[in-house]
């Protein structure tokens, strides 16, 4: 592919997060230095940049409480780089990691050099950001785009309910790098590390630590599972809001000894956690209506031969098939989330079985070479290309 794309997103590599690995996955396989993409000047962006095979302009996309609204300084930054940008490089393609803000500002670039426009969807800011004006202008833009990438099933829903036409939609999920992600003989060297006995169940959860991902509920669920006759601990991975939180549902439940948040990870031992847990599970729920719009974590999970367990809210239907691929489970019941992980753990033939679904299922459809060709086949049927 040699035609000149612009890529205007907040996230990307080296800023942690699903998002920011799909974005940079994917262009980074669908061409070269004539893909620009201006994004988020971030620690570590100058070591990440080096050598990536697109051009990548990073700006100080910071928001100020004292302007009103906060982000429009960003907005203004991004608008006047991302015009002259396109009329440098005679652009006339702009995809756009999400609605708002870079969707806004890629509609009038767009508008303005005469190209076609790209917005991927991910199903959380529908469904979060309530504010009047916010979905006001959210839903001017979705319908005013040439194309929209949905990541799940539930997210190209909510668009329709929008008022986006189907035929402008798209559903593309994320995938994984499957070659980092793959099955590996446990070496028991992490277990070791937090003194967990061989003999002992571990339950991995990784992601934000929000209170939609349903964490608590995990660990509320450690007692009876150990009434249940079970000896489970309880790996947690990933930073946010909720940490104290969690620390105080551990103590509260008499189970903070079985509890480890161990906030990031390296990119070396992730595959290896996932390897080392009996199961991966977040029973995610809506929150005020903040809900999951897919989760990437649950097909980094299937690609290191893991069963999952997953909420019924949101748009994890999309990631975790339930009885094929792993379970959904009602994410604000303890009473379904502890006779969940209790069928797993005692049940080896099922559990198993979900094990090799998941595996073979990512190996088939979520290699980041499969997102790729999907995106790039896109793009030709939409005449992006």
């Amino acid at each position: 592919m040699n035609r000149s794309i612009l890529v205007i997103t907040e996230l990307f590599l080296p800023t942690k997060g699903g998002t920011a690995v799909w974005f940079d996955e994917v262009y980074r396989r669908l061409g070269g230095k004539e893909i620009v993409i201006i994004t988020s000047r971030v620690p570590g962006s100058n070591e990440h940049d080096e050598n990536h095979p697109n051009k990548i302009i990073r700006l100080n996309l910071r928001r100020y409480q004292w302007v009103k609204p906060e982000s429009l300084i960003m907005y203004i930054k991004l608008f006047i780089l991302s015009l002259l940008t396109c009329y440098k490089n005679r652009i006339k393609e702009v995809h756009c990691g999400r609605v708002l803000p870079e969707g806004l500002v890629g509609l009038i670039v767009a508008k303005l050099t005469g190209g076609r426009l790209m917005i991927y969807a991910h199903g959380e800011e529908i469904t979060t950001w309530v504010q009047p004006m916010k979905q006001k202008v959210m839903r001017y833009v979705y319908i005013n785009s040439d194309i929209l990438i949905a990541n799940s099933e539930f997210t190209k829903d909510k668009l329709i309910k929008l008022g986006v036409s189907e035929s402008n939609i798209r559903r593309i999920s994320p995938g994984v790098d499957t070659k980092r992600f793959d099955k590996q003989r446990s070496t028991e060297i992490l277990r070791n590390k937090l003194k967990i006995p061989k003999t002992s169940n571990i339950l991995l959860s990784v992601g934000r630590l929000s209170r939609r991902k349903g964490f608590d509920m995990v660990i509320r669920s450690l007692k009876p599972l150990m009434k249940n006759g079970l000896d489970p601990y309880y790996v947690i991975i990933g930073i946010g809001e909720d940490k104290n939180y969690l620390e105080q549902v551990a103590r509260d439940e008499g189970v903070h000894d079985r509890v480890f948040l161990l906030g990031h990870v390296s990119m070396g031992d992730l595959p290896k956690w996932y390897n080392e847990c009996d199961i991966y599970i977040m029973p995610n729920r809506n929150i005020d209506g903040d809900e999951e719009g897919f989760g990437m974590v649950y097909i980094e999970a299937a690609a290191c031969g893991k069963a999952a367990i997953a909420g019924k809210t949101g748009g994890t239907g999309s990631s975790v098939i339930d009885g094929v691929t792993g379970l959904r489970v009602d994410g604000s019941s303890s009473e379904d989330v502890v006779n969940t992980i209790t069928r797993l753990l005692r049940d080896d033939d099922f559990r198993v079985h979900l094990e090799n679904n998941a595996y073979n299922r990512v190996q088939r459809e979520f290699s980041w070479e499969k997102v790729a060709e999907q995106t790039k086949q896109v793009m030709k049927d939409g005449d992006l290309m």
